[in-house]
């Protein structure tokens, strides 16, 4: 469990480590960066700034000088400068997280990514497989695309009409062409979709590919595009009931994962950190006043209407949003310790 605490931990403090180095940027004084929540266990003054290490793991935060005194106007304030660059100290913390998510997948692309090599394993019964393919094939090409990796097959066969596949079997190109068949089956959402499928499963044969430094920045962009969508995805989908709120975790089911993956290997674990992190970039930009997209709606109605959001309106809603993510943390906590216990 300590690795599951540990990297939550990491991602809070890089998260909060970009809201202090912008707020230091833009000429605004961080009064306190606090390394966990509750009463301090230790505390050091250093570049004008209270380090502070606290007994709660699962936070932190950064104190502004003046952040919540909206009156005051001091030039090292948070009020006291534009809403432009108060925007941009509230961007810092979601786009560190996307920033580390995006270093992990460079630096993976980099040693090496671990795929499952294009042979086959299994042929199901009356697939349209059954009669062309067999155990140990390996495709190298689909539709005059070539094919590196298991990953490769599944875009291609599942917007096609028909498969043409070159094949390596005993040594020998044998090309052979299948129609696919379309299956219905459950998504990693648990939906019901629509799928054409040739009825083929892998066999436990990996491949390691490395990439050079130019190679990884195209591979890191499109793990990070692919877990972006993926968490959008399924907050979309939560939001429109499309999967219930007992498919919600909070950070006891999260530390929980952490450590199974932890056991899977160091690559893994690192996959998995890099997700939480697109993750916590994401949710932070929601337009929830407690968060740092509701905060950044605050300061862009100062910046177009030339005003300031009246502070009981703005109190009010950062209460109700408050309120708000209690609750969604109530029932995360609720499932994880249902699903701990063997309730679901």
């Amino acid at each position: 469990m300590i690795e599951g605490i540990l990297a939550l931990s990491f991602l809070i403090f890089f998260h909060e480590l970009g809201h202090y180095l912008v707020a230091r940027k833009v000429g605004v004084k961080v009064e306190v960066f606090s390394i966990g929540l509750g009463k301090p266990l230790k505390c050091v003054e250093k570049w004008g700034t209270r380090w502070c290490l606290a007994p709660i793991p699962l936070g932190g935060y950064v104190k502004m000088k003046g952040e919540e005194e909206w009156q005051r106007r001091d030039p090292d304030s948070y009020y006291g400068v534009s809403p432009l660059k108060r925007i941009a100290i509230l961007l810092g913390g979601p786009l560190f997280n996307l920033l580390l998510a995006y270093l992990i997948y460079y630096g993976i692309a980099l040693t090496g990514i671990k795929y499952l090599a294009p042979v086959v394993g299994k042929i199901f019964p009356g697939s349209p497989a059954e009669k062309v393919l067999k155990p140990g094939d390996k495709i190298v090409e689909v539709n005059h695309h070539k094919v590196t990796k298991w990953d490769d097959l599944s875009p291609i066969i599942s917007k096609s009409e028909k498969v043409e596949l070159i094949i390596l079997r005993n040594g020998q190109k044998v090309r052979v062409t299948l129609k696919p068949t379309i299956k219905e089956m459950k998504n990693i959402f648990g939906e019901t979709i629509k799928r054409r499928i040739i009825g083929i499963a892998p066999a436990p044969v990996y491949i390691t590919i490395k990439y050079n430094p130019i190679e990884a920045f195209g591979v890191a962009w499109e793990q990070f595009k692919k877990a972006s969508l993926f968490i959008w995805k399924g907050i979309e989908k939560l939001i429109t009931g499309a999967i219930g709120l007992n498919n919600l975790s909070g950070p006891i089911g999260i530390v929980d994962a952490s450590a199974k993956v932890w056991q899977a290997g160091i690559v893994p674990f690192l996959l998995f950190t890099a997700l939480l992190s697109v993750n916590l970039g994401i949710l932070n930009l929601f337009p929830i006043p407690v968060l740092d997209g509701g905060q950044i709606l605050f300061q862009l109605y100062e910046l177009l209407t030339g005003r300031e959001l009246n502070e009981r309106v703005a109190s009010a809603l950062t209460y109700l949003g408050i309120a708000f993510l209690v609750i969604i943390m109530g029932i995360g906590i609720f499932n994880d310790i249902s699903r701990l216990a063997g309730g679901g």
